[in-house]
Formats: structure tokens, C-alpha cells, sequence
């Protein structure tokens, strides 16, 4: 299939923006949990909601469609924990790192979706 140059740099500019958000997301919730706002003093096991993040990186650097497409669904997990917790959490540091989590799985999941947007075969007419 061929594309036109907008679809090439459209397609470019989600892949830049899907990479540098999703390694911006997966830095923040290591650095959350473990130094500027853990649950217990000295970190906790919950830095481990990174594993999926980290399973999704490889598809993503490959520029695989399918992994777009299962990552816009797994980000949703994400939105809910920071919404949540920017909610709920006593916190002012938590509170901050949970809207920041929010605005990046935004980000992400915006940009996860016009990169596979990209991809989809135009409808022709048959006459």
C-alpha cells in the first residue's frame, strides 16, 4: 500500500510522539513509586505496574499496528489508577504524580491512535 508524504509525516510525528510518551510514562511511575511518592518509605512493590509498559516497548520501536492497538486499550488501566489517585491520594507529590500519569496516558493513547489511524485502507467506491 502507498502512501501519500501527509500520511508519511503524520504517521512519523505519532511514532516520535508514541515513543517519547510512552518512555516518559514508564519513567514516571518507576521514579513514583519508588523515590517521590511511594506507598511505604523506600519504595514498593507497586513500581511493578511497569511490566506491561515494558512488554509494549519492543512492538512499539518495530512500529507493529497490532501492539498500537493493544497498547490504546491497556492505557486505559493507567488513566484509572491516576485518576484515582489524584483523587483520593493524601498526598500533594502523589497527587501530582497521578495528573501527570493522566496527562501522558492522554498523550499516549492519542497519539497510539493516529499512528494506527494511518494504517487503515481507504474505502473505494465501486462503480
Amino acid at each position: 500500500m502507498s502512501s501519500t508524504p501527509e500520511v508519511d509525516l503524520t504517521r512519523k510525528k505519532a511514532y516520535w510522539a508514541t515513543v517519547s510518551s510512552l518512555l516518559a510514562l514508564i519513567a514516571l511511575c518507576v521514579a513514583w513509586e519508588l523515590f517521590v511518592a511511594p506507598i511505604r518509605p523506600g519504595g514498593s512493590w507497586l513500581v511493578l505496574k511497569v511490566l506491561p509498559l515494558l512488554l509494549v516497548v519492543p512492538g512499539i520501536f518495530k512500529q507493529r499496528v497490532r501492539t498500537y492497538q493493544a497498547t490504546s486499550l491497556l492505557l486505559w488501566l493507567y488513566f484509572a489508577e491516576g485518576a484515582t489517585r489524584a483523587t483520593s491520594d493524601p498526598a500533594l507529590a502523589s497527587q501530582l504524580m497521578a495528573g501527570l500519569e493522566v496527562l501522558l496516558t492522554i498523550v499516549l493513547f492519542a497519539s497510539v491512535s493516529v499512528f494506527a489511524r494511518t494504517y487503515k485502507v481507504p474505502k473505494t467506491k465501486v462503480a
